[in-house]
């Protein structure tokens, strides 16, 4: 009798240990980075309405132009972070999971091409190509992030 709850505890600490997340302080690696391409993206399009309503202050360009690169940066590395996250982590391979990863590549598409549309010169940089995709890219990357979290923490339905 003794043998069996043993064991039975036993069983269920195994469980526990295969369902627990493996990362760092238990969460996967991927976000650790996800709140900067947000912030970034959602920054440039503050500094973008900013610029539209400062009748061409150049240095919200400027800002705009280094949030979008910083974002960029980071959300290759979440990408990245996120496939290995994926492949090692059964838990989050779920439609949510998968469904932020597409949502962070096109993200991550529609802000290089805003940030090349940055490029240009002047007042044509922000207004009305510039802003619109700032527009897209934060909606998308928002998204991405409440999808990653319905990954981690949502309702666990296996795709």
């Amino acid at each position: 009798m003794a043998d069996d709850v043993e064991e039975l505890s036993m069983a269920r600490a195994v469980d526990e240990r295969s369902m627990r997340r493996v990362g760092l302080a238990g969460h996967p690696y991927s976000s650790l980075f996800l709140p900067v391409p947000i912030v970034c993206f959602v920054g440039a399009l503050l500094t973008d309405l900013a610029y539209a309503n400062s009748e061409g202050n150049l240095q919200y360009l400027n800002f705009s132009s280094w949030l979008l690169t910083a974002g960029l940066i980071f959300c290759v590395v979440a990408g990245l972070l996120m496939i290995i996250d994926l492949a090692r982590l059964p838990q989050l391979r779920t439609r949510f999971g998968w469904g932020a990863f597409g949502l962070l590549v096109i993200a991550a598409i529609v802000e290089l091409i805003n940030a090349l549309v940055h490029a240009r010169d002047g007042w044509t940089a922000v207004v009305p190509a510039g802003l619109a995709l700032s527009v897209i890219g934060s909606v998308l990357i928002m998204s991405y992030g409440w999808l990653w979290h319905e990954s981690r923490y949502g309702v666990e339905v296996q795709a």
